[in-house]
């Protein structure tokens, strides 16, 4: 397995319109953050984990041309509302894409983009996707994938572990039912939104002491706000504890 890493921002991405701080006036690559988004590439076969708004420049940037299924995280504009572009990737294929996510996620994307729902047509200039709602593990293409339930402020959402790989983004809790399910990890990116805890997200303490409690080989920290400067929060790491960054890609 190779994981690339689209995006590893928040909402508002790095650097964020109108700031001039530290770590949005950086030269260096690594504090420049589009919105969260990963692709893993298994068995031949391209799985990509959200849509964000900015995956149109994220495709071209890691030249990948082909998505085989998507798995949502939740239904979040900076998860989701780059949805269209997929529309390039069916146009190619000559066919559907599956997505999968947790039903109130394949609701809600159903319900606000509708016409992605809707059969081919002679240009295949929309999207073409097959929602498949999922509550507990299922395969893609012999691929096995285990849906983890998240606490995301007052939403139930979906991490993702693919072999001894697991993607936990947006998340302020680990139910009690899930941490079964991330045991014996070979990577964990795991979120850490900034500074100090949020309703919503993680803050560094958090996500060190989580890191440290799953115990993954390698933990990569992801959808990071400008409050968090590349080199100064890996000073602070522990060494099995890394900042990850766009562009970033891990072999498995």
């Amino acid at each position: 397995m190779e994981i690339t890493l689209l995006g590893t921002g928040s909402s508002a991405g790095t650097p964020v319109i109108g700031c001039e701080c530290g770590t949005c006036t950086s030269p260096d690559p690594r504090n420049k953050r589009t919105r969260a988004s990963a692709l893993l590439q298994v068995n031949g076969f391209n799985l990509l984990i959200d849509t964000g708004p900015d995956l149109r420049l994220q495709a071209l940037r890691e030249n990948f041309k082909r998505v085989d299924a998507v798995l949502y995280t939740h239904p979040h504009a900076d998860h989701l509302n780059g949805i269209d572009d997929l529309r390039a990737f069916c146009y190619h294929q000559r066919a559907a894409i599956p997505i999968y996510g947790n039903p109130f996620t394949i609701d809600d994307i159903r319900n606000r983009f509708a016409y992605c729902f809707f059969p081919p047509g002679r240009f295949w200039d929309k999207p073409i996707l097959d929602p498949r709602p999922v509550e507990g593990p299922f395969e893609f293409q012999g691929v096995q994938i285990i849906p983890i339930p998240l606490v995301h402020g007052r939403w139930i959402i979906n991490g993702y572990r693919i072999g001894n790989v697991a993607y936990l983004t947006d998340l302020n809790e680990i139910p009690d039912s899930s941490w079964a399910l991330l045991h014996g990890l070979d990577v964990l990116l795991l979120d850490c939104l900034k500074e100090q805890p949020y309703p919503s997200h993680f803050g560094v303490d958090q996500a060190i002491d989580h890191a440290q409690r799953i115990g993954a080989a390698q933990t990569y920290l992801i959808h990071m706000t400008h409050d968090l400067e590349y080199h100064a929060l890996q000073q602070r790491l522990p060494g099995n504890i890394a900042v990850g960054y766009d562009g970033l890609r891990i072999n498995v």
